[in-house]
């Protein structure tokens, strides 16, 4: 096997030695040369001992340095090379790989990019068919790569934000033009953390917090392959390396405060958050107070920015999976809710009615009542909402069961504040469906508690009566002043008596 292509190897190394005597410069001096051509972050470790000059293999492409091919030669197959050599070869193609290219101009170094391409290809199937432990040094290399790949800064992000709390499909995605590089990298990486063949006490030395919040950095990608990758290495990472979980949650809460208290954008959000659904569904009871802060400080906060349409749905999984697990919590999360009500958002308005609804459908009797006369009141004020997309929204809620028998078991507490609000609708709303759907409401509580709802009902026209007799009270009182005015002079000092 080896007799086949060490004729081609003593071509190429030949070959390499006449160029560099042509060109009157060292190996060293060639490789540097080259790297104005390349994006390279730093040069990456020899693949094995030092070897003579005249030993060392090279490639036919200067892009890459002869340091990164000594020993093995990084092309050839994993399946070509004895098992013991396989961890050496391992190591020989992750450092080749360790040179970035320029995908701005595809057919910049395409010969080299289809190399590198080639080796991660072959990186990724021997990770995923290991069957012996990765020693130190092929992890080390391997965290190397990673790093010197995917670790980047993005360019500013001109794009607004002002498309406000809808699902933000104005703005079209923008895709990394190295995709076809960096998914490689990131399916090597996903693979070789969730590999067996990575003994978890070596894995955690090198995925260190350094590295887990280089990578949380990249969520703020615009690349939203990019953002899943992540989504599933971060869950994977997470599930792994337990001793590294409340610093993941803690570098987690500091880019959601980052987020809400100062930027007001991210990229990553929902994918955040929709890791950390399944987190939250994993914690055991009850609940430790780590675990209530991050809901309190963290989640209901991340209700207030304008782009909450974007990640609403995994948000509200996360808000319900707490409640779900501790029941208690029901109360201070709809208050929390009510705490950052929109005013002047009427597609936001919809959103929390939307979610008010899924969280009161996993809330107790005991903890309903300590909040349900502010919420009704709340409540009230939207189904008097002149949009009626808001109206209609809070009129649907009473077709949950759940929450009629909620309703239906403090009745004396509620109906009162719902009343006046319907019939506030019947008399003056615009919008035929909401007119339906007040009225149907209306029936529904009539049947509940017909006594009841004749009293408030009564009550409600006795306010009504009441206010309009104030009202006329002041517009005739306005009426005399305005009269007493007129015949006293522009300027003077005289006081006007007015009498009731």
């Amino acid at each position: 096997m080896w007799k086949q292509f060490l004729p081609k190897l003593s071509k190429k190394s030949s070959a390499s030695r006449k160029g560099d005597h042509a060109s009157g410069s060292s190996p060293g001096h060639n490789a540097a040369g080259n790297a104005s051509t390349i994006q390279r972050t730093s040069s990456c470790p020899s693949a094995g001992p030092a070897r003579p000059a005249a030993s060392v293999k090279r490639m036919s492409s200067a892009v890459f340095p002869s340091s990164l091919v000594a020993g093995i030669e990084p092309l050839v197959s994993f399946k070509n090379v004895p098992n013991g050599e396989k961890p050496n070869l391992f190591v020989s193609k992750v450092s080749l790989c360790c040179v970035v290219f320029d995908f701005s101009d595809p057919n910049k170094n395409s010969a080299e990019k289809d190399f590198k391409r080639q080796a991660l290809v072959d990186l990724v199937d021997y990770v995923d068919s290991a069957s012996s432990r990765f020693t130190e040094p092929m992890v080390v290399a391997c965290c190397r790569m990673f790093a010197i790949n995917l670790f980047r800064v993005f360019p500013p992000n001109c794009r607004s934000s002002s498309s406000g709390a809808g699902e933000g499909d104005e703005e079209e995605p923008m895709f990394d033009p190295a995709w076809p590089h960096l998914h490689l990298v990131y399916d090597l990486l996903l693979k070789f953390i969730g590999s067996s063949s990575l003994d978890t006490k070596v894995g955690k030395k090198y995925f260190d917090h350094t590295f887990i919040v280089k990578l949380l950095e990249l969520f703020d990608s615009e690349d939203p392959r990019e953002r899943d990758c992540l989504k599933t290495i971060l869950h994977r990472i997470y599930g792994k390396f337990m001793v590294h979980r409340p610093f993941i949650r803690k570098a987690v809460s500091n880019i959601f405060y980052h987020f809400v208290f100062e930027t007001d954008r991210h990229n990553g959000i929902a994918e955040l958050l929709e890791v950390f659904g399944s987190v939250v569904s994993g914690f055991a009871l009850p609940l430790k107070e780590e675990h209530k802060i991050f809901l309190v400080r963290v989640l209901i906060p991340l209700h207030k920015p304008k782009t909450l349409g974007v990640y609403l749905q995994q948000l509200t999984y996360c808000v319900t999976q707490f409640v779900e697990k501790e029941p208690k919590l029901a109360s201070l999360v709809i208050l929390g809710l009510l705490r950052y009500w929109p005013i002047t958002n009427s597609q936001k308005e919809v959103m929390f009615l939307s979610e008010i609804e899924e969280v009161l459908e996993a809330t107790n009797m005991v903890e309903f009542q300590k909040c349900m006369v502010t919420l009704f009141q709340r409540i009230a004020h939207c189904i008097n909402s002149s949009h009626f997309q808001v109206a209609e929204r809070a009129l649907f809620m009473w077709n949950n069961d759940h929450i009629i028998s909620l309703v239906a078991q403090n009745r004396q507490a509620i109906v009162p504040i719902v009343i006046p609000a319907l019939e506030e609708n019947i008399q003056n709303h615009w919008n035929v469906s909401v007119l339906n759907l007040t009225a149907n409401v209306k029936k529904m509580l009539s049947e509940m508690d017909e006594e009841l709802f004749s009293t408030c009902l009564a009550n409600h026209k006795e306010d009504g009566e009441r206010q309009a007799s104030l009202q006329q009270k002041r517009r005739l009182a306005w009426e005399r002043l305005e009269s007493a005015a007129a015949f006293q002079p522009v300027t003077g000092n005289t006081a006007v008596l007015v009498s009731r």
